[in-house]
């Protein structure tokens, strides 16, 4: 499954103009799909990334992963669904040092909660600020497009893809 699967995924679950449900959130964080034992490899390919940036996890202390008997890597279930929480933070726009902090309050256990639950209400205030920040940037882009009497708006860009 590839990160445009995941995304389809999540979409789909989610509805196009559907609200946010816990349970669709539940459905995105299952990984039933997801092998029991993967390498290195695999989970790179599963989220799109390199696998230098899973070993990069791994020395920042983000992510705890077993090893076989020869020395590679083998992520679980439980490694995976943490990398899909970390690599969703960073693509938000999460800094390293608060992954950390926060990746760090969740091994303290149940006590920190309080303290989680705030690093992550703030940092969806941030993201909502980017979001009308982007939202006012496109605007702006399909504004400069119409302008040059190019055409605006999603089915625009299907008749674009369609004509390549």
């Amino acid at each position: 499954m590839t990160t445009d699967d995941l995304m389809a995924r999540a979409l789909e679950s989610l509805g196009a103009d559907g609200p946010l449900s816990v349970e669709a959130i539940h459905r995105l964080a299952d990984v039933a799909d997801v092998p029991e034992a993967m390498t290195i490899a695999e989970v790179a390919d599963l989220l799109d990334i390199s696998p230098h940036t899973l070993r990069y996890y791994e020395r920042a202390g983000l992510i705890e992963v077993a090893r076989d008997g020869n020395g590679h890597r083998v992520y679980d279930t439980h490694a995976v669904r943490r990398l899909v929480f970390l690599t969703r933070m960073r693509l938000s726009g999460m800094p390293m040092r608060d992954l950390q902090h926060y990746v760090s309050l969740v091994d303290d256990g149940e006590r920190t909660v309080p303290e989680r639950l705030d690093i992550l209400l703030e940092h969806r205030d941030t993201v909502r600020r980017q979001l009308r920040e982007l939202t006012l940037s496109l605007a702006a882009i399909e504004y400069k497009i119409a302008t040059y009497g190019g055409r605006t708006g999603p089915d625009a860009e299907l008749s674009v893809r369609r004509a390549r």
